[in-house]
């Protein structure tokens, strides 16, 4: 199961969060997402844990429980929702038809 973990400490390390979700049973991966300008986290990470019933067992244990001084948010991941690559916004910087 794959496991989101919110409100992390800038702080917290993957291997703190692998160590908190081992006291649960096996765990894959761990990924604390870095953002890719200043190499610092977003706060968020993810949790990937083989056996269904240890993952959910970690979820209602850890959710709402402190980690690093804050209070981490602890759900199962849902997938992320398909872009529509015929809609891009933004834009600017284009040619000015003009000249």
């Amino acid at each position: 199961m794959n496991i989101f973990v919110a409100k992390l400490s800038f702080d917290t390390r993957e291997s703190t969060l692998q160590s908190t979700f081992e006291e649960f049973g096996a765990v894959d991966s761990v990924k604390i997402i870095m953002d890719k300008f200043t190499q610092r986290s977003k706060g968020f990470g993810f949790v990937e844990m083989p056996n269904d019933d240890e993952a959910q067992n970690a979820i209602d244990s850890l959710n709402d429980t402190e980690l690093d001084g804050r209070t981490i948010v602890v759900k199962q991941s849902e997938p992320r929702e398909r872009r529509d690559n015929n809609r891009r916004g933004g834009g600017g910087g284009g040619y000015d038809r003009r000249y």
